[in-house]
């Protein structure tokens, strides 16, 4: 999910209470298991006296299981019930999937379409077969910054968006932010030139994978869809020559399937090739 534009000391709508509350079930990992108070404190950056306030209120309310053997908690159904309405609803996950799994028959990588959580996107669709070292299922989460489906997702966005976007992940990264802008910077390039984006074992040293994002006219989105397999199998050239263009011609079909995208202003396309290199433009991204 995306944060609030505003900031939230000044922003009187804002209900933080709820936002902490948010931030607890957030904590929650596929194959966690049980985390406690001090845990969750960890993850959240929250008192853990806050936290437990939270979690016994999130427990009446028959979102969270206490296990009073462990001191612990794990998420109760009423919590998978929301995750699992949420994927219900989401079109594009049951749409794609024939397209998904055919294109991982093809390739013999895993295919997969995920939303922005925050810093990070999260699948909510995946085909991976028996492909040999992608082990993410739905509910992972992948970095913006250094994955081709992350990438792929930023350069979707309208320069407004992107530009709140980069300076999160600028404090988000800090001293490491050069490096990760670089590779932002080289992936808009590659996809304004290829029409997909490339991680090349920048996100895991042994995984390659290209993306590519979907852009939907019913104000929904954008999605963004990988390809990827180990490095052994997914050599650079085979990303630019096959996989890639592979990739476009599934998301341009799914996105033709389920309506179409809302077409680029022309003022867009003029922001983001100004200058002669695409990510100057962006503000937050130096």
């Amino acid at each position: 999910m995306k944060r609030p534009g505003k900031k939230v000391a000044t922003d009187r709508s804002f209900v933080v209470a709820l936002s902490r509350g948010l931030d607890v079930l957030r904590a929650f990992h596929p194959n966690d298991g049980l985390l406690g108070n001090q845990e969750i404190a960890a993850r959240t950056n929250l008192p853990k006296p806050t936290i437990s306030r939270l979690t016994y209120t999130l427990t009446k309310l028959g979102y969270l299981t206490s296990v009073p053997r462990f001191e612990k908690y794990q998420l109760a159904p009423s919590a998978m019930a929301l995750g699992y309405a949420a994927l219900a609803n989401l079109g594009v996950r049951h749409l794609s999937e024939p397209f998904r799994e055919e294109l991982m028959r093809e390739t013999g990588g895993a295919v997969a379409v995920g939303g922005r959580d925050r810093t990070s996107m999260i699948y909510f669709g995946q085909s991976r077969g028996q492909t040999i070292g992608v082990q993410l299922d739905v509910g992972s989460r992948v970095p913006i910054a250094t994955t081709a489906m992350g990438r792929a997702y930023l350069w979707a966005l309208p320069p407004d968006e992107r530009a709140v976007l980069l300076r999160e992940l600028r404090e988000h990264y800090g001293s490491r932010w050069s490096r990760m802008r670089d590779g932002i910077e080289r992936a808009g390039e590659t996809i304004e030139k290829l029409g997909f984006a490339i991680s090349a074992g920048e996100w895991h040293d042994d995984i390659h994978a290209v993306g590519v994002s979907l852009k939907l006219n019913d104000g929904t989105g954008p999605y963004a869809f990988n390809c990827g397999a180990p490095a052994f199998r997914f050599t650079e050239d085979r990303l630019r020559n096959d996989i890639g263009p592979r990739l476009v011609a599934m998301v341009r079909n799914i996105e033709a399937a389920l309506g179409g995208a809302a077409p680029q202003s022309k003022n867009e396309n003029k922001k983001l090739k100004a200058g002669g290199r695409v990510a100057r433009v962006v503000e937050g991204i130096r």
